[in-house]
């Protein structure tokens, strides 16, 4: 549904619309320890569009870093479907992925 706290109520709907297919903004939700959660593609995507999206999604997460945070920020990455076993990724990997 539409929100004013998402973005999407606006009075620029092709502008949102455009940026909502494209997929050129990133929503993720973060808990107080520090935990985000967000989908990053449905099991029926191909490898690359995975890999894609979570290079995406590391970089919009390597930009929000607050300025007064210090030392490693991403400590671990871990994927899974909805619920499937938890699959560790290497932070250095991911980071240089994010990079490309």
């Amino acid at each position: 549904m539409p929100n004013a706290k998402s973005g999407t109520v606006t009075m620029e709907i092709g502008k949102t619309v455009k940026d909502i297919s494209t997929a050129s903004r990133v929503e993720f939700r973060v808990e107080k320890a520090g935990i985000v959660h967000l989908p990053i593609g449905k099991a029926s995507f191909e490898a690359e569009q995975l890999i894609e999206n979570l290079a995406t999604l590391i970089a919009a997460l390597i930009r929000a870093k607050p300025t007064a945070a210090k030392g490693r920020y991403l400590r671990s990455i871990t994927i899974s479907s909805s619920m499937g076993p938890g699959v560790h990724v290497d932070t250095a990997e991911a980071a240089a992925l994010a990079g490309k």
